[in-house]
């Protein structure tokens, strides 16, 4: 029966009924009652930081179905188009912020790879350093408010580890992401300068009239971390708070997303909340077979005899993650591995918290890994470019990456710094 399951993964089956399928073979093996599966799926529904996640995803789909991206790219082009590699700059800034909300940065380069690369073209950037900007500008935006992996982590991390909750990882992921994005806004002057690009004088003018195009939407961050890190409101509350204002301003005030539309966008919402419910339902009954059969406890005695070094570990974590990153999505790695992973690092002194954080930032790079990373295969169909020459541009980006992770990863007080 196991080579059945495998040819089906193979074949494209759907990941949920892989999963299930999985999960009720095992749980015949040993002996284990079917009815735990359906248990897991009730169980979700008794989750309060789960209710986070369909709003989030619908104010992501709402915006990335308006014209708000163009007015962001015309608010960063107007306050940093001025400076050298300024419209690098706003290419990054922009896909971060849609990562941000989209919750995957394969759906911000399907969003504003065709408007972003011809702009960086146009303006004189060489082909190389335009594509690894669309291509891997944004991947760090996972670990900015509200994105949906920081929530789907702390809710299959808090069982194990109660102090990961989605305020503390939302509040964890700031320093790391500030971080990230400056030093790629490095790279992308110094890709300016190297093109040399001509700068183009600062326009008060240009600058309010683009903030008052997008005087609706300005608010919206602070709708956002305003109403959760101010305390007004749980992270559920506040995702419905910014799933009806972005209804409102893109629906109503705006008007860019018709009435008929609204059918086709909450599809595809349900469409992607109600896969990753099902395949965290299945991943969840993997899990306790797994406990069950005490495989945590025997990873942990396998690593524990043959790495005693924290730092060790955390090297061994990184190429580990690296490596899921490529041939995984973001939220089945997060169903499958987090599991796993939580009871080594409390094993190894690393604070959950902080190993929320260099979870995500190397998924976030693995997307855009050489040879296999999805975001290379995503661009490569929205750009029109090889595969090859899309790995390439997005080398430099990854080396600046993954000195930012090394950061991340051995300055556990940068993700410390404002969790209570």
């Amino acid at each position: 029966m196991s080579w059945f399951i495998l040819v089906l993964a193979v074949l494209g089956a759907p990941l949920f009924a892989v999963f299930g399928a999985t999960a009720m073979l095992a749980y015949q093996s040993s002996g284990m009652d079917f009815a735990n599966i359906i248990g897991e799926l009730t169980r979700l529904t008794n989750m309060p930081m789960l209710q986070a996640l369909p709003m989030f995803a619908l104010a992501g789909y709402i915006l990335a179905g308006s014209r708000a991206s163009e007015r962001l790219l015309r608010i960063a082009r107007a306050a940093f188009g001025w400076m050298p590699g300024g419209l690098a700059m706003v290419c990054i800034i922009t896909c971060t912020f849609m990562t941000a909300f989209t919750g995957a940065s394969g759906v911000t380069i399907v969003a504003l790879g065709g408007l972003l690369l011809p702009a960086l073209l146009k303006d004189g950037y060489r082909e190389k350093a335009a594509l690894g900007l669309v291509t891997s500008g944004g991947n760090m935006g996972v670990l900015f408010v509200p994105s949906l992996p920081l929530i789907l982590y702390a809710i299959i991390a808090q069982p194990i580890s109660p102090e990961v909750t989605v305020q503390a990882v939302f509040r964890a992921g700031i320093l790391p992401g500030l971080l990230a994005l400056v030093a790629l806004c490095g790279y992308g002057v110094w890709a300016g300068v190297r093109s040399r690009i001509p700068r183009h004088s600062f326009r008060k003018g240009e600058l309010a009239a683009a903030l008052w195009e997008a005087k609706w939407e300005l608010p919206l961050p602070l709708v956002v971390l305003g109403s959760i890190y101010g305390g007004w409101l749980v992270a559920s509350e506040a995702a419905v708070l910014t799933a009806a204002y972005v209804l409102v301003v893109e629906v109503l005030i705006y008007r860019e997303i018709p009435i008929r539309r609204l059918t086709a966008i909450v599809r595809d919402t349900v469409v992607l909340v109600g896969g990753v419910l099902l395949i965290l339902g299945m991943g969840m009954a993997i899990t306790n077979f797994l406990i069950f059969e005490e495989v945590p406890q025997l990873i942990l005695e396998w690593v524990g005899a043959r790495i005693d070094s924290p730092l060790v570990f955390l090297v061994a974590l990184n190429l580990f993650l690296l490596a899921v990153g490529c041939v995984m999505d973001i939220y089945t790695a997060t169903i499958v591995i987090v599991p796993l992973l939580a009871p080594l690092a409390v094993r190894y002194g690393i604070h959950p918290v902080h190993l929320a954080v260099i979870f995500l930032a190397n998924l976030a790079i693995g997307y855009s890994t050489p040879p296999v990373g999805m975001n290379l295969f995503i661009a490569a169909m929205r750009l029109d470019r090889p595969l090859m020459k899309l790995a390439a541009a997005s080398l430099a980006l990854m080396g600046l990456m993954l000195l930012v992770l090394v950061v991340i990863t051995y300055w556990p007080a940068l993700s410390l710094a404002l969790v209570p």
